[in-house]
């Protein structure tokens, strides 16, 4: 698997700017690692930062939005019967419906920086019938620094970038911590004003 993702890595690398966003559409490639080779790219001086910044964000949107209008379409039907071949489980799904309807809009921007969901959540939110503009707006809002991130650490990497999974961890944790902490004071929030109308 891995020397087939590197071939297609090759092969897109070849495309400049136009085959990070490629890459970013296709997902079965996960995005962290794309971006990563776009960042060894950089290190090289075979493209430039912004306009991988720039590609990569195009790419990330275009991807997400397909998720969405299959949910808004085709609804969960459809995903569950397709979504193995975007590498989406059943257990995906229910994770990311669960969290759509517990914490609102707001989780598609939180929910970028959390594994497994990351790709998912844009589902509910088609299914749900967000509006696109919404949608693609807090998808954008979280795109830009998650592609920032991982295009310098894969600047940072260099030769290396194939291991930027494991050099991102202490970058991902404190972020998966901060979305803990923030969706535990909207709960709070959220049951506080509950009970004060009732």
């Amino acid at each position: 698997m891995k020397e087939f993702i590197f071939g297609i890595l090759e092969m897109l690398a070849d495309l400049g700017y136009f085959g990070i966003a490629i890459g970013l559409m296709i997902e079965i490639i996960p995005s962290e690692i794309v971006l990563g080779y776009g960042g060894y790219l950089i290190s090289l001086g075979r493209i430039e930062m912004f306009g991988a910044v720039i590609a990569g964000v195009i790419g990330g949107t275009f991807a997400q939005l397909f998720l969405y209008w299959l949910g808004y379409f085709g609804g969960r039907p459809i995903l569950e019967k397709y979504g193995k071949y975007l590498l989406i489980k059943k257990k995906h799904l229910d994770m990311s419906e669960e969290w759509f309807e517990k914490y609102g809009t707001g989780v598609i921007f939180s929910a970028r920086f959390i594994p497994v969901v990351r790709h998912a959540i844009s589902i509910p939110a088609g299914i749900a019938k967000m509006p696109v503009w919404k949608f693609t707006l807090y998808t954008i809002a979280a795109i830009i620094p998650w592609t920032i991130l991982f295009l310098f650490l894969g600047i940072q990497l260099g030769s290396n970038w194939m291991h930027i999974k494991e050099y991102a961890q202490p970058f991902i944790i404190p972020i998966v911590i901060i979305f803990i902490l923030v969706m535990a004071v909207y709960l709070f929030a959220k049951s506080s004003k509950k009970r004060k109308t009732i």
